[in-house]
């Protein structure tokens, strides 16, 4: 019998396929008491993002999903990426796997990144205790890859307690390499074709995730809904496929130590090159397709999430993207919601793909300028 603890907890959850149910406290479950949320994030990542390092910045992030993935052989647990972090819900068994493995992350960002990552595992009895809940919910981006949707307050107080220093992981000695089997950053920043990349997170204000929050949500999702593809920053047959040579060097350095990282490079230009050629002559190869590749790319892209709030990376024209800042703004004087943007001419894609061949690989949108942690400084700001 499967039940709520035994770790299939995401894979039993009822799933909705239009981004408006994001709104729907319906479609959300609480995490079993067992649970803990393993949550990181980069320390001073704004000075990051401002000296041009967005991009390590983002592969950092999802390293935290590759490695927990991976050392958890790949399990559906639920995960959000935020940027210049991440936070993945785990079933209390994977704990000790979890720890070892955050460790070797925050060594590796270390080593091969020069950022500092910190992270912690936060448990839900903790969270609970606070008057806080975790909720859950599974929307469905496409027939073989859906993404987590969080809500209830948890996480955020989890974020804050482990930039408070509470629940933290050690890192591991350093050279200790975490299992990144599946990064992957070789795609160009893909420009703004209706005006320009919006980075949005809007958090309930003084009065709560309440209705009214909740109705601005969908209001906001209405206006990019007028927008081709609901604003989706990436076309529908995909990205083009370019040769990127800091992808290339930041994805050897996350899948080959040092002694292999030559061949590794040469590896992945080859593999860059020959899915290139494939993709311009219409071909296949061992039963690859490029170009079913790149229009999965796109439907499986996280481009909107719900984590405490509403989080979007949009490709929008100046007078929606002007009526989604009118709507927030109105709704932040009334106390509804705190809110943060910023604006790019690019968007950023990082990748997860632990096998090119299954269509389940995952892909997380950013702005290219620094999205989301740019619109989290933005929001600070506003706070303070």
């Amino acid at each position: 019998m499967i039940t709520e603890t035994s770790g299939d907890f995401f894979e039993t959850l009822p799933v909705f396929e239009h981004f408006e149910g994001v709104s729907d406290p319906g479609n959300y479950k609480p995490l079993p008491d067992d649970w803990v949320l393993a949550t990181a994030d980069i320390v001073d990542s704004t000075l990051a993002i401002k000296a041009g390092r967005y991009k390590a910045v983002n592969m950092a992030g999802v390293s935290v999903i590759s490695a927990l993935l991976n050392v958890l052989d790949r399990k559906n647990y639920p995960f959000v990426f935020g940027g210049d972090g991440a936070l993945v819900a785990l079933p209390a068994f994977t704990v000790p796997l979890a720890r070892e493995a955050l460790a070797a992350v925050q060594s590796w960002v270390a080593d091969e990144l020069q950022l500092n990552l910190r992270a912690a595992l936060v448990p839900m009895r903790d969270i609970r205790a606070e008057g806080l809940d975790v909720r859950v919910a599974r929307f469905r981006v496409s027939p073989d890859v859906s993404y987590a949707m969080f809500a209830g307050g948890g996480a955020s107080w989890a974020e804050a307690q482990m930039k408070a220093g509470a629940y933290a992981i050690e890192p591991a000695p350093s050279g200790t390499r975490p299992d990144l089997t599946g990064l992957s950053c070789r795609w160009n920043p893909i420009e703004a074709r209706n005006g320009e990349i919006v980075s949005i997170i809007a958090v309930p204000g003084p009065s709560g995730a309440g209705k009214e929050f909740q109705t601005l949500v969908g209001d906001i999702i209405a206006v990019t809904a007028e927008q081709s593809r609901g604003a989706h920053p990436l076309p529908a047959e995909g990205p083009p496929i370019n040769l990127l040579i800091k992808g290339v060097d930041a994805e050897a350095r996350a899948t080959a130590p040092a002694g292999k990282r030559i061949s590794r490079k040469l590896a992945i230009i080859g593999q860059i090159i020959l899915t290139f050629l494939l993709d311009r002559l219409g071909l296949t190869a061992g039963g690859f397709d490029p170009r079913r590749y790149k229009i999965e790319l796109s439907q499986n892209s996280d481009f909107r999430k719900f984590d405490d709030g509403l989080k979007m990376t949009i490709d929008i024209d100046g007078q929606r993207s002007h009526r989604i800042e009118m709507l927030l703004e109105n709704a932040a004087k009334a106390g509804i919601v705190q809110y943060g943007l910023h604006r790019q001419d690019a968007a950023l894609i990082t990748c997860f793909v632990p096998t090119p061949r299954a269509h389940d690989h995952i892909h997380f949108i950013d702005g290219a300028m620094g999205g989301y942690a740019m619109a989290a400084s933005n929001l600070k700001a506003k706070m303070t």
